[in-house]
């Protein structure tokens, strides 16, 4: 994306920061007392306060030059969710068969990476598009495949393998990988009482995920 810029939101800063995923369920209250849900999402969207990770004034200027580099809510950055970051728990070392995404059937060569959560028919599949450079481990039907058999676009997640390695028909293909979420701004201005910030007031500084 050209509104995207392919630079990360400063680690140390992010790690102080409080937000996770959030959803928008409508909910239709009927005259019997029972209730409608209805889901007008169908993805999740994760929300943070980067403003909670901002313990001094010297992260405060760098929170503001890069506020100021991304034009407010004009571009789009990664960003470092230390809950969830990887294709296996937190504690976990990424394996190349963590994820499923995709069955092979002897032609398609382009698979998306993704993230499943949950099992069943309940389970919600997540796409990765921003991977992190050297993490993505790729296999078929258990068997971890070399590095040189695909390419992965590191901007969308796109996994292409080469002509001579395309998937036969029936293989599972799986990945492991860690991963950066896309995200913006949710604001165009940071307002900063600097004698209340000295005495222990943080600025709220949104954050929004941008969904694929």
């Amino acid at each position: 994306m050209s509104d995207f810029h392919e630079v990360r939101f400063p680690t140390d800063i992010a790690r102080g920061a409080r937000g996770g995923p959030e959803r928008l369920t409508q909910i239709v209250a009927l005259a019997s007392g029972r209730e409608v849900r209805n889901s007008r999402w169908a993805h999740s969207r994760r929300c943070y306060d980067a403003g909670l990770g901002v313990r001094s004034l010297d992260a405060l200027a760098a929170v503001v030059g890069f506020f100021e580099e991304r034009c407010g809510r004009l571009y789009g950055f990664r960003w470092h969710d230390r809950l969830d970051w990887k294709s296996c728990l937190p504690s976990q070392e990424p394996a190349a068969t963590d994820q499923v995404i995709g069955t092979g059937d002897g032609t398609t060569a382009v698979f998306q990476l993704c993230k499943t959560y949950g099992a069943g028919p309940s389970a919600y599949r997540r796409t990765i598009t921003k991977p992190c450079d050297g993490t993505v481990r790729i296999a078929l039907d258990g068997v971890e495949q070399a590095a040189t058999s695909f390419a992965c676009d590191m901007t969308t997640g796109r996994i292409d393998f080469t002509p001579g390695a395309i998937p036969p028909p029936g293989a599972m293909v799986s990945a492991g990988f860690c991963f950066d979420v896309p995200v913006r701004f949710d604001i165009d201005a940071i307002e900063v009482d600097l004698s209340a910030f000295e005495a222990g007031e943080i600025p709220r500084i949104p954050v929004i995920e941008i969904v694929p």
